[in-house]
Parts: structure tokens; C-alpha cells; sequence
């Protein structure tokens, strides 16, 4: 029997997706409509607007899927209820690079890492070296420009 893998994420997070998955379902009738309106237009093997469509429902559909399959198996994590001195899912961790400067990720679910706002998945490569780890112990982490090497310097549950 398969096992449904549980998959933590943020409150935050988990709205994200529900948006996205009530703004894909008001959708589907205008695929519908536009699938009607251009099986209206006659032979279906030349036409591209039926074709298009269909190819858009098939997205949609797929794309509903997966954000269903996602909030059903979501572990929601309230990051303020988390306390101790290791890194974990949901903290907020300031790291010292090689020249003693200063950078924040706090550590999100996959569905809502976005390293530009300084939220990375628990499962990335920096992620995953920090899992653990506590204030003062060195990180090194390789990436697709190099070994990357950081201190923790703060750890916090916001």
C-alpha cells in the first residue's frame, strides 16, 4: 500500500494554493465556453481556437490536480509555536557569508520557496545543510556556482 508522504508547509503557503486552486476552478466554465464556441466554427481537424482550448483545459485540469493532491497532504506549521536552538522547519536563520555578511532565509515547504524573498525549500541544497545545524556551527553547501560556506548567527521562530 502506498504511503501519502505528509508535506509541511506555512499558512501562508497552503492559502497560496487554495487561491490558485478557486482562481482555476472559475476557469473552467470559460474553457468550456471557448471550447463550445469554436466547435461552433466547424471542422475540428483545422481548428485552432478548439484545439487551443482543449489544450488549456487539459492544463487546467492537471494543474487542479496536483494543487488538490498538494493541500490534501499539507502539514501546516505555525512557526511561532516552534521554539529550541536548531534549525528547522519554519525558522528564520541569519547566516554570516565568507566576507561577514548578513543573510535571512527562513525555512518553507517546496510549494512556497522563493529564494528572492529569502524563503528556501527544506529540501534545497542549503536547506538541507542547515537542517540541524545550530548558532556558531559552520554550513558549507555546494551549488551550481561553487561551494558556498556560511556561520549561523540567529536562529528564530517568527
Amino acid at each position: 500500500m502506498a504511503t501519502v508522504e505528509k508535506m509541511p508547509m506555512l499558512q501562508m503557503g497552503y492559502d497560496k494554493l487554495n487561491t490558485q486552486l478557486r482562481e482555476l476552478k472559475a476557469e473552467r466554465p470559460l474553457i468550456v465556453d471557448a471550447i463550445e464556441e469554436a466547435r461552433a466554427h466547424g471542422d475540428l481537424s483545422e481548428n485552432a481556437e478548439y484545439h487551443a482550448a482543449k489544450e488549456r483545459q487539459g492544463q487546467v485540469e492537471a494543474t487542479i490536480g496536483d494543487l488538490e493532491d498538494k493541500l490534501s497532504r499539507a502539514q501546516i506549521i505555525d512557526p511561532a509555536s516552534l521554539s529550541g536552538d536548531k534549525v528547522v522547519f519554519g525558522a528564520t536563520v541569519t547566516l554570516l557569508d565568507e566576507d561577514d555578511k548578513p543573510v535571512r532565509y527562513q525555512i518553507v515547504g517546496q510549494a512556497e520557496a522563493d529564494a528572492k524573498l529569502g524563503m528556501i525549500s527544506y529540501n534545497s541544497p542549503l536547506g538541507r545543510a542547515l537542517i540541524g545545524r545550530q548558532v556558531g556551527e559552520e554550513v558549507e553547501v555546494s551549488v551550481p556556482s561553487g561551494d558556498k560556506f556560511y556561520v549561523v548567527d540567529k536562529i528564530e521562530f517568527i
